[in-house]
């Protein structure tokens, strides 16, 4: 539906806030010539130096980013890419249709069954 020029002057899109995991990606993309310790990533990107090493683990865990004691740097970039592309599209679907429910999911699940019964 549109919306007048007045509207669209006071308009705010909604905003995303960056999750660790899109920080220390966006770093480590910035910076893919170099490989960090995982306390320079924290002084870079002012994650909570208690949360830097299971983000690594699990962006590590999905190709993401690279590990050889101690250092870490960019992973596969088909795999980066492919991620970017996943998130992008996930959020669009968010804003234009709502943020999925975990509640509604376990709702139907258990109405699934029921029916099943």
């Amino acid at each position: 539906m549109p919306i007048s020029s007045a509207e669209f002057d006071q308009y705010e899109p909604p905003t995303h806030p960056e999750t660790n995991a899109e920080r220390v990606i966006r770093f480590l993309v910035q910076n893919r010539d170099q490989a960090y310790k995982a306390s320079e990533i924290v002084a870079e990107t002012d994650i909570n130096p208690n949360s830097i090493h299971p983000v690594l683990t699990r962006l590590e865990d999905r190709s993401l980013v690279r590990h050889k004691e101690p250092y870490w740097t960019i992973g596969d970039y088909s795999a980066v890419k492919d991620a970017f592309v996943f998130h992008s599209t996930a959020q669009f679907l968010d804003d234009e249709l709502g943020p999925e429910s975990r509640e509604e999911w376990l709702s139907a699940v258990d109405n699934a069954d029921e029916d099943d019964a």
